[in-house]
């Protein structure tokens, strides 16, 4: 080896070279990260369009294991297939070989100091002069990552030219492809960017220190070598999190393998339209971006067989408690917040079992089918159990929430989050309720006072009419008729409140009633009504936008001074 290579210039342009890497994909997440996390979510309802999507979001961003979270998170909060997260992979991909192109078009053709150097200035100097601009902030450090990008490339490409002047290809020994598929894998695997090990490959080709074929087989190994990092990121991770790491495994595994075979026929192939003794980078970008295509096109009829296969091997586990936010990690903001709503849902959902549970209501009359919590058990909770598990999961919720509140939130999702965990507080405020009259209920349910056994009964239709109430309103399409829905079972609930009493007060003064349980009625009927009105406001800050809410309050409020008005008056009068 030539004593005048110098490796740590090697080492430090590999250092800029993901620096650089590292400030593009922070930056442009934070310019559109919002909109690819909406393009990720709503545009792969179809395997096609999620290659797509996976693709054009990948080569933006310029990084796989981003676009690898938000499958991941959108998997677990339940808002994407497992079919169409394989689909978002499969294109990510392709997204990957936009890097080889930029080096391989760029990087070895143009002085990089001449646009490198000006990109780092004037970035640097934004960053000081608009610090106080979100927008122009991210701009001056997309600025930078280009600049380090390429001034990384160039610092390894000098180093590597120096070695190559006293280097001579005949001193390779003919290993065959596979040692360097695996010094590929390895050398992604060791560094955790593909990006970076593709730029080195390319680097050692243009300075002829590895022949084509050698990179080629580099390059498939580095394709190979990015499953490591995904794979590392399942480790303890859920069923969803394994089952899209194990497609990723599968995917760039069989591509490949099927790639190293064909590679003679890939060759040939790329000789068509460039010569590769005078041009081998941009054929060696030819090459990464060919077999990638090829793999998506040799799995795309297969991606359902394969996600089948893998929920298979993968099986959902019953979730105990949370359905929704154990699969979803709070890095990606859109998609937590739909599982903390879905997860209050459901929240809401074991409140009114408890409920029917506790006045013993049939469970047929308000449910279909099992809660979250007994979809997969023989056997149902206690009551006591229920409300322990109920308790359970309002405390993972609000962890959940809180570990959100760490995230950099836009105004409106802070809004938006602090309203859908009020409901929670609401919900389990209702089921305290409900357990703090149990013991009276049942009271009133074996006592010899027929009078008592009528309001029994009258607790239980009551409490069924507002659980078909909240149904029928989930289920409408249109906004504008939930809220009016959701108010007028309100007034219902108040009516009925009302009418309670009036009928109290004629038992009492009918002696149909002891004084001692005229207490316990009226105690039991404020606990009881109070838990109504909770689950009506739950399900208002769940479904209703702020300025419905912000109406229904009013109206809460203009309905509560009329009433005040109207009994002054009668009492004047």
């Amino acid at each position: 080896m030539n004593q005048t290579f110098d490796i740590w210039q090697l080492l430090a342009g590999l250092g800029v070279f993901l620096f650089g890497m590292i400030l593009l994909e922070e930056s442009v997440k934070a310019l559109s990260g919002r909109a690819f996390r909406r393009m990720i979510r709503l545009y792969t309802d179809g395997k096609l369009k999620a290659i797509g999507s996976g693709s054009l979001v990948t080569a933006i961003l310029q990084s796989s294991s981003a676009v690898s979270l938000m499958v991941l998170a959108f998997v677990g909060a339940g808002v994407m297939s497992m079919e169409n997260a394989i689909g978002v992979m499969m294109g990510s991909n392709i997204g990957t070989t936009f890097t080889a192109w930029i080096v391989a078009s760029l990087g070895f053709k143009l002085k990089i100091e001449a646009f490198a150097l000006p990109l780092i200035g004037i970035g640097g100097i934004g960053l000081i002069l608009f610090s106080s601009s979100k927008k122009f902030f991210h701009l001056s450090r997309l600025l930078i990552g280009f600049g380090f990008l390429f001034l990384g490339l160039n610092y390894m490409k000098e180093s590597v030219e120096v070695f190559a002047q006293s280097f001579d290809l005949k001193d390779i020994p003919n290993y065959g492809p596979w040692l360097y598929v695996l010094v590929g894998t390895l050398l992604t695997a060791l560094m955790q960017s593909s990006s970076a090990s593709i730029a080195i490959v390319l680097t050692a080709l243009h300075s002829q220190i590895i022949t084509f074929n050698i990179g080629v087989a580099m390059i498939i190994g580095a394709n190979m070598g990015t499953t490591v990092t995904v794979l590392l990121g399942t480790i303890g991770g859920t069923q969803a999190k394994k089952r899209v790491g194990m497609s990723h495994l599968v995917f760039n595994l069989v591509t490949g393998i099927v790639a190293l075979l064909g590679i003679p026929i890939f060759v040939a192939f790329i000789e068509f339209f460039i010569n590769i003794e005078s041009n081998s980078v941009m054929g060696l970008a030819l090459f990464h971006t060919l077999f990638n295509v090829m793999g998506v096109i040799v799995f795309f009829p297969f991606v359902g067989l394969l996600a089948r296969f893998l929920v298979k091997i993968y099986p959902d586990h019953k979730a105990v408690l949370a359905v929704y936010i154990h699969n979803t990690p709070t890095e990606v903001v859109e998609a937590a917040a739909t599982a903390l709503r879905n997860e209050i849902t459901h929240l809401l959902l074991e409140c009114q079992l408890y409920g029917i549970r506790i006045l013993k209501i049939e469970e047929n009359i308000v449910f279909d089918g099992p809660t979250p919590f007994e979809k997969d058990i023989r056997k149902k909770f206690s009551t006591d159990s229920l409300y322990e598990n109920i308790k359970i999961l309002h405390g993972e919720i609000f962890s959940f929430y809180s570990r959100l509140q760490s995230e950099t939130l836009e105004e409106g999702e802070a809004h938006e989050l602090e309203r859908i965990i009020y409901a929670s507080r609401n919900i389990i405020n209702s089921t305290k309720n409900i357990k703090g009259i149990k013991q009276n209920l049942e009271e009133f349910d074996g006592s010899e006072n027929l009078y008592l056994n009528s309001q029994y009964i009258l607790f239980r239709k009551r409490l069924v009419e507002l659980h078909h109430d909240m149904d029928r309103i989930k289920q409408l399409k249109n906004q504008e008729e939930q809220y009016a829905k959701l108010l007028e079972t309100f007034v219902r609930v108040e009516n009925q409140d009302k009418r309670f009493m009036q009928e109290t007060m004629a038992a009492a003064a009918d002696k149909k009633v002891h004084k001692m349980d005229i207490s316990s009625l009226l105690l039991v009927n404020r606990l009881f009504t109070q838990s109504c009105r909770l689950q009506v406001f739950s399900l208002k800050d769940l479904l209703l936008t702020q300025e419905q809410i912000n109406n229904f309050d009013r109206a809460l409020d203009m309905k509560t001074i009329l009433e005040d008005e109207k009994t002054k008056n009668k009492d004047e009068s």
